[in-house]
């Protein structure tokens, strides 16, 4: 079974980061919407345990998009090792599903 759209999830340091990774991934059009909440992340990183603030990005796309959802994400991302994560949409509204097509054409 092939999934025509996905979530992509990234966390970003600062909502300012969030706000303007945000800004470019809809500019270029690579996603149709991307939702931004405040979090607490709980995680080691070069051997030390951390609890963080962060901005949870939800990025909402088509999966034919997600390599240059990807890219975009990596070269303009403050972390060394972002999280991006892709999780396939099974299911939709498909009225929805036409929007994320029609503002990601």
């Amino acid at each position: 079974m092939t999934f025509d759209y996905c979530l992509v999830t990234v966390t970003c340091a600062t909502r300012t980061d969030a706000e303007g990774l945000a800004a470019g991934i809809l500019e270029k059009r690579l996603a149709a919407c991307v939702q931004l909440s405040e979090i607490t992340s709980f995680y080691e990183w070069k051997e030390v345990l951390h609890k963080d603030p962060e901005v949870l990005m939800l990025i909402k796309t088509r999966r034919d998009l997600y390599p240059m959802l990807e890219s975009h994400i990596s070269r303009h991302h403050s972390y060394e090792i972002p999280e991006i994560v892709q999780i396939p949409i099974e299911n939709g509204l498909a009225a929805y599903l036409g929007w994320i097509d029609e503002i990601t054409r």
